[in-house]
């Protein structure tokens, strides 16, 4: 079983940066696919970052070049550094862990971010 709480949340102007932070539970952390979607009101969840256990990173067409994902094992942490952020993207941010060979998958409970001026 894996708990995964959101911080880091919040209200920021068009332009700004948040850095998003996931804290999980559990054991064989590092084994874990991690990620981060987000969901807008009215929209479908949608793919923001993953970041493998070896590392290698996956995102979204529209956070590429502005969103950046990152894990530290030893604390058991993801982190999402966005940057120039833009009013879309506004939504709960919830964080991911998957481990696909063991058909095991968790969700936080999400961190809303608003970017509006």
């Amino acid at each position: 079983q894996v708990q995964l709480v959101e911080s880091g949340g919040g209200l920021v102007q068009p332009g700004g940066s948040l850095r998003l932070s996931c804290a999980a539970s559990g054991s064989i952390f590092s084994m874990y696919r991690m990620g981060w979607y987000r969901q807008a009101p009215g929209k479908q969840r949608e793919l923001v970052a993953l970041i493998t256990s070896g590392g290698s990173t996956n995102y979204g067409d529209s956070v590429k070049g502005r969103f950046t994902i990152s894990r530290d094992n030893a604390k058991k942490m993801v982190y999402l550094q966005m940057n120039s952020l833009k009013p879309e993207d506004t939504a709960v941010y919830h964080c991911n862990s998957a481990l696909p060979t063991r058909g095991l998958e968790y969700w936080g409970q999400g961190t809303q971010v608003t970017v509006s001026s």
